[in-house]
Parts: C-alpha cells; sequence; structure tokens
C-alpha cells in the first residue's frame, strides 16, 4: 500500500512509497481504511524533532476513515463503521481518568515503539501510534472513534486533534465568559478553532493575531471582529481594552509568544497556552509580576476535558451550524503531493490541508 515515509528526524520531505505495510492484525486493535487526513502543524514538530517520536515513521495525527477488520476481544466496533482517529487516547482507568482529566492521559505513550508498519523487511512507525498519511492503518481499538455515516470523513478528520483542540481551550480550559474580550496568538487551524470557540462561548470581542494577512482575513469570516499583526498587538490591546484582554490564547507553542500573550492580558485575565513547544525553549515570569498581575496561566492539552466528550461536543456544535469546519479545508491534496501540502502549512498559504484517498 501507499504511504509517506520520514526516514530520518530533521529531513524536510517525507517519501512516498507504495510497498508499505501495516503490522498483522492481533487481539485489540482493528483496521482502518484512511478517507481522508489533514495535516496539522505537530506533524511538523515531529518531522523536526520538537515532539518526540522515534523514527522511521509514517506522519500524520487527523485521519478518518471506514473500519475493515477487527481483532479478537475488540467490543463496539465493526467492519463498516466510520470512525475518527485519536492520537492519545483516555484509557479510561488511571488516576487522570477517574479525575475526569483523559485529555492528560498517558498510557496510550507506552505504544509510540511499537511499529505500526513495515517497509524494506523492518519496522516503521506511525506518529503517536497513528501515521494518517497512508491508505490503511492498525491500531488499538481505543483509538478509533465512532462517528455517525452522515458525517463527511474531511470534517471528521480535522476531529481528531486541531478542532477539538481549539474549540476545547475555549470551552473546557478557559470557559469564556458571554461578552468578554479575547485575543487569539497564532491562526493557523487550531487558532481558527479557538476563535470560533470563542464566538460559541459568546465572547463579545476576539482579536485574531497573526503575522500571515491571508490568515488574517480568514480569521474575520470565522468569528473575529478584528484582525491585527503581532507588531499590532500592543496597540490594539490600549485602543480596545481597558487594560488588556479577558482571555489570550497563545496557538503558536514558543516562548515569545507565550510571553506576548501575558503581556496582553489583563490583570486578574486568563492566559491560555494552547500551543505544543519544545522541552527547551523556556519563557520567563518574574516572581513580582505573577504576584501583582495575578494572571492565571492556563495550559491546554488536547482541549483541555474528556476527549471524547469534547470530540462529540464539536459535531453536535457543527451539526447545529455554530461551528463551521468545512470552510476550515483551504486546500485538497493526493497522498503523493503531500510534500506540497507540507509547504503549503510551513509558508501559512494553508489553514488546514486534507489529503484524501481513492
Amino acid at each position: 500500500m501507499r504511504a509517506a515515509i520520514l526516514h530520518e528526524i530533521g529531513q524536510e520531505k517525507l517519501d512516498v512509497r507504495s510497498d508499505v505495510e501495516t503490522v498483522p492484525l492481533g487481539p485489540g486493535l482493528v483496521r482502518v481504511r484512511l478517507r481522508a487526513a489533514s495535516l496539522c502543524h505537530s506533524d511538523l514538530s515531529a518531522m523536526s524533532g520538537v515532539l518526540p517520536q522515534p523514527a522511521p515513521f509514517v506522519p500524520g495525527h487527523e485521519g478518518a476513515g471506514e473500519v475493515v477488520e477487527t481483532g479478537d476481544g475488540v467490543t463496539g466496533l465493526e467492519p463498516g463503521d466510520h470512525v475518527v482517529l485519536c492520537w492519545m487516547p483516555p484509557c479510561g482507568s488511571c488516576a487522570h481518568c477517574r479525575r475526569g482529566q483523559g485529555q492528560l492521559c498517558t498510557a496510550s505513550l507506552a505504544r509510540l515503539r511499537t511499529p505500526g508498519f513495515r517497509h524494506d523487511g523492518g519496522p516503521l512507525y506511525g506518529f503517536y501510534s497513528v501515521g494518517t498519511f497512508a491508505e490503511e492503518v492498525v491500531v488499538a481499538a481505543d483509538s478509533a472513534i465512532r462517528v455517525p455515516a452522515d458525517v463527511p470523513f474531511e470534517v471528521a478528520a480535522l476531529v481528531g486533534c486541531g478542532v477539538t483542540t481549539g474549540v476545547g481551550a475555549a470551552v473546557n480550559t478557559a470557559r469564556v465568559e458571554p461578552g468578554s474580550s479575547v485575543a487569539v496568538i497564532g491562526c493557523g487551524g487550531v487558532g481558527i478553532a479557538a476563535v470560533q470557540g470563542a464566538r460559541v462561548c459568546g465572547a463579545g470581542q476576539i482579536v485574531a493575531v497573526d503575522p500571515v494577512a491571508s490568515r488574517r482575513e480568514r480569521a474575520l469570516a470565522f468569528g473575529a471582529t478584528e484582525a491585527v499583526a503581532p507588531e499590532e498587538l500592543k496597540a490594539a490591546r490600549k485602543r480596545l481594552t481597558d487594560g488588556g484582554f479577558d482571555y489570550v490564547f497563545e496557538v503558536v507553542g514558543r516562548s515569545v509568544t507565550t510571553r506576548a500573550a501575558y503581556d496582553a492580558a489583563r490583570r486578574g485575565g486568563a492566559v491560555v497556552v494552547v500551543g505544543a513547544g519544545a522541552r527547551d525553549d523556556r519563557v520567563e515570569f518574574s516572581m513580582g509580576e505573577l504576584f501583582f498581575d495575578e494572571k492565571r496561566i492556563l495550559p491546554s492539552m488536547y482541549g483541555g476535558g474528556d476527549v471524547l466528550r469534547t470530540a462529540d461536543r464539536v459535531l453536535r456544535l457543527w451539526r447545529a451550524g455554530r461551528l463551521d469546519l468545512e470552510h476550515m479545508i483551504t486546500h485538497r491534496v493526493r497522498l503523493e503531493q503531500v510534500n506540497d501540502a507540507l509547504a503549503q502549512m510551513r509558508s501559512g498559504e494553508a489553514l488546514r490541508t486534507v489529503v484524501t484517498f481513492d
């Protein structure tokens, strides 16, 4: 079958091959035929080494498809079911899951060194045990979330990570209050989802911040009330607020933008850190300002709440017409064009690019 491979960490281009195999189907596993896979900036982070992932591997962690085969012991799934893939599914029994914080469950990370594919006689991993840049995957059954058959595969793919993460940050982590002021720094796919999440919560003012003009324009179409370049944020804060924004979402994953988010928030406001950054990229605050400003720093992992519940909520909001997921897809490519899609994401040209399969 066809799949796109990153042979070594640090390579910028993927090797699209037609001689890749999945691992055999075993107990507790399901085989899924991918119909759509969307690109997320975390794929680039894994390719560059910012996010830990053994190589060689098949990137991609946002995907949707159809179950074609189930292994022994699998319940709740059967061939023909439509599913969205979850790259870090909650186990349901650990301390985090028992507290209702399934987004913090790390049980599935033990699978990172379990190959999901084989190529040229050797093991090949799937990014975060998924690897959606392939025609088929064999994954643990808890990584396949059943969705209604009338949800388009392209829409379902977005729910696997970016939309759930962004909307959940606003709804679960920040709990944006109606009429409040919001700034979102970074308006890629996750940032636009955060904009939409703030709109759903009833925010009165949503300022989108991004260096790419086309992204700023798109943010306005998804509910932002104003869009500015990063160098304009300080002036916007002074012009639009009385001392700062109630909520500032950092959706880039860098210390410099996290610091900018902190500075843009009002005293007593919230800084919601959504971007996945590097372990050695440190942000600095003084003890004096942390005490005096009383700004809440709220990291938000995978939507900041139970992943399955948040994904279901996203689909219900989409079905009600309150979330626009279709227009988040700005580009569509075939698997053979995946390197073009990576370039579009690096440049900021694409909001979300979907790889479609036959």
